[in-house]
């Protein structure tokens, strides 16, 4: 079973989305919040795989949270009404690996859910094109600073993080480079040390950054 909690600050909201979760029979709902202090909370307690994390909540909010309840071990999706920009760049740059709406369908929220969980990565279909074509505008400073950044990779660790950026999993890269899937996952996580990041959506915005697709 996957483990999640939803954190929102709307009850009615918290309630929506447990039913939609647990009427798939591989997720269910261990734990709720209403803010992210207790978002923090009940990652260390209930050690959730996914936690489902609403962007904007009074108090302590979700983009606030996210970096520590990644820290204790869950993988975030972030869960807006609002499809703004700066929300969706600060959530992958924390370490967010989803970012949904909420008008997400039913079906469509589990699935990522399954996703998030497997170790992949999760879009709005609107917020990835827009999240594409916002780094097709970035200026040179910040490709060469991307650049800089992934010098320390090897020829063959960079080949493999463009799969990553393309986004391709483990085993569709194996297959594509003719390699094992063992071997892809490790260059993936000598790559993520090295480059000091958490997740392949940060690989992702390097790659992106640096104007390497």
């Amino acid at each position: 079973m996957i483990r999640v909690v939803v954190v929102d600050d709307e009850h009615l909201v918290r309630a929506g989305l447990r039913l939609i979760l647990e009427a798939a029979e591989d997720i269910t709902v261990v734990g709720e919040a209403a803010d992210g202090v207790g978002a923090l909370e009940q990652a260390h307690r209930l050690r959730p795989d996914v936690v489902l994390l609403d962007v904007r909540m009074p108090g302590v909010d979700g983009l606030t949270a996210a970096p520590q309840v990644i820290a204790a071990g869950a993988k975030v999706i972030m869960l807006t009404t609002f499809d703004l920009d700066e929300y969706v760049h600060q959530a992958l740059r924390v370490g967010a690996v989803g970012f949904l709406l909420k008008d997400t369908p039913p079906r469509d929220l589990a699935a990522a859910v399954r996703t998030v969980a497997a170790g992949n990565a999760m879009l709005a279909p609107t917020v990835t094109r827009r999240l594409i074509d916002s780094f097709a505008e970035r200026g040179p400073a910040r490709r060469d600073a991307a650049r800089e950044r992934l010098a320390p990779l090897t020829v063959r660790e960079l080949e493999i993080v463009r799969e990553v950026a393309r986004g391709h999993g483990n085993a569709d890269i194996a297959r594509r480079l003719t390699m094992s899937e063992s071997t892809v996952k490790a260059h993936v996580s000598r790559a993520l040390a090295k480059l000091h990041v958490g997740n392949r959506v940060q690989l992702a915005i390097l790659v992106y950054d640096a104007d390497l697709l």
